[in-house]
């Protein structure tokens, strides 16, 4: 592992999921994951991607900033940007600085930032225990869901329609910065 954060990532995710009593083989039929993959991510072995996060955080019911969080000792109320969680995704560059706190409260806030070309994909598991709404800051940005192509700019938003596979693409030259958020009361199918 490279710094502290990557470290602190898989510990969270393995007390996470051995919270839940889950085998490395059930989180991975659950998770579309392969076992060794999981393994070799808790062994550290691995640097887990930001896709690769999404679809184990969503298997185990949790959003990747609660799971970021965990890793950084806990949830606090302040919103200060010095005490905000951030993580950047080592495969595309991808960076998010969880605004608001995950906590016990159902809304999360997630700042993004996607750097030219990149591309970000989650599957659709992620997304059945919450309703999400992006709100595009600066640049441009192309949200796949499942067939549906989603073409945003600055000032445009999106909420999101039943969970599909989504893919978040920056097609310009350019860095683009979003805003996530996250309503975890709503029941997804």
């Amino acid at each position: 592992m490279e710094d502290d954060l990557s470290a602190a990532l898989v510990k969270a995710l393995f007390d996470a999921r051995t919270q839940r009593r889950l085998s490395i083989s059930a989180l991975a039929e659950s998770s579309g994951v392969s076992r060794a993959m999981i393994s070799r991510v808790e062994n550290a072995e691995a640097q887990p991607s930001a896709a690769l996060l999404g679809r184990l955080s969503g298997a185990l019911g949790m959003t990747l900033s609660e799971l970021i969080a965990q890793a950084e000792g806990g949830y606090d109320r302040g919103a200060r940007r010095s005490k905000q969680s951030v993580w950047t995704d080592p495969a595309t560059g991808y960076t998010r600085r969880a605004v608001s706190q995950p906590s016990e409260s159902p809304l999360e806030l997630v700042e993004v930032m996607l750097p030219p070309g990149a591309e970000v994909g989650y599957p659709a598991d992620a997304y059945r225990f919450m309703d999400q709404v992006v709100w595009v800051l600066e640049g441009a940005v192309r949200i796949t869901e499942g067939e549906e192509v989603h073409e945003l700019s600055t000032g445009d938003c999106l909420r999101f329609g039943p969970p599909r596979d989504t893919d978040f693409a920056n097609p310009t030259t350019v860095a683009t910065r979003y805003l996530v958020a996250l309503d975890k009361r709503v029941p997804r199918a």
